[in-house]
């Protein structure tokens, strides 16, 4: 069991760090950084885009319009972090 939190733990960090590449990247890309035309460039952007709108999707939803600032992975990171310090805190000394 002690092996299963911890494997959710380590696809919670990783999506942690998916989620702000994602973010750097449109930083990127909006101020033109990086070159929309490079196939490779362009790849990198759809896997990113593919991997976090499932989840920052239903936060945009709710968030109020806030011009072009877009908070939306701030409040994704801030829930998985609460969710991985309850898988830390909560449930792993109960299975230990």
């Amino acid at each position: 069991m002690l092996a299963l939190i911890q494997t959710i733990v380590l696809a919670l960090d990783l999506y942690w760090w998916i989620i702000i590449a994602s973010a750097i990247f449109s930083w990127l890309y909006a101020f033109n950084v990086v070159n929309p035309r490079n196939q490779f460039v362009g790849t990198i952007g759809n896997m990113l885009f593919r991997l976090t709108e499932p989840a920052l999707r239903p936060i945009r939803r709710f968030m109020p319009d806030l011009g072009g600032l877009d908070i939306s992975p701030i409040v994704l990171l801030l829930a998985l972090f609460f969710v991985r310090q309850f898988i830390v805190t909560t449930i792993a000394p109960m299975v230990l």
